[in-house]
């Protein structure tokens, strides 16, 4: 990443490194590929993980979908409101995007995680690593006190992913999905629930660029 982006856009620094996943600020160059993959599916084509369709479509429409929100997210970042989505990798291979967003951080210290897997890279565990690489980030980076995070209810293995790093239940709510209602399950992981995971949740993961980050969220160096 060019260092004159990254002392004006300090997320393009931002790069984790967990087990054998680098998870990093999508150049154009990376959306590109994320784009192609998601046009080779991310889900079935009878189930709908996402609130917006965004997967529907012909290829070409789920690549400019891809690319239109990201370049989006990117101008309508702000520390009161930001979104940081991180290109998933192994090997230089792009396997998806893990994400989190906030509103009023420097205030609630609170985080929503999102994420997707291009569907041939499903059932590899990849999920759980890119996952634990965005709480550490999160709470040993950035300072949070809870991170939260939905899925479906019929979205077994994001709900078995949440459920398996020690989550809390946090209610539920009934979400139009394609023209249908749908059950939303929402979860919670406040600061003393990550402190206890066990170790072998926890892999020695490595944050890069997080100083910057943390200014350019509105956080104080010390606090």
């Amino acid at each position: 990443m060019s260092p004159d982006l990254v002392e004006q856009w300090p997320p393009a620094g931002v790069r984790l490194l967990c087990g054998d996943l680098e998870l990093r600020f999508g150049s154009d160059d990376l959306l590109v590929q994320l784009a192609d993959l998601a046009a080779e599916g991310v889900h079935a084509p009878d189930f709908m993980p996402f609130t917006q369709p965004w997967t529907r479509g012909t290829p070409d429409d789920v690549r400019r979908s891809l690319l239109q929100y990201q370049w989006g997210m990117r101008g309508s970042w702000s520390a009161a409101k930001w979104s940081l989505e991180l290109a998933v990798l192994r090997d230089g291979e792009v396997l998806g995007i893990q994400g989190v967003y906030a509103k009023d951080f420097a205030v609630t210290r609170e985080a929503e995680t999102g994420s997707w897997l291009g569907l041939r890279h499903q059932g590899q565990g990849v999920g759980t690593l890119m996952r634990l690489a965005i709480l550490h980030l999160l709470f040993d980076g950035l300072g949070a006190q809870r991170a939260t995070t939905s899925a479906f209810e019929d979205n077994g293995p994001s709900n078995g992913v949440t459920r398996r790093l020690g989550y809390r239940t946090n209610g539920d709510a009934m979400i139009a999905r394609e023209g249908a209602a749908a059950r939303s399950l929402r979860y919670v992981l406040d600061r003393e629930a990550w402190e206890c995971r066990a170790d072998d949740l926890r892999p020695d993961i490595a944050l890069e660029g997080v100083p910057a980050l943390r200014a350019f969220v509105g956080l104080s160096e010390n606090h």
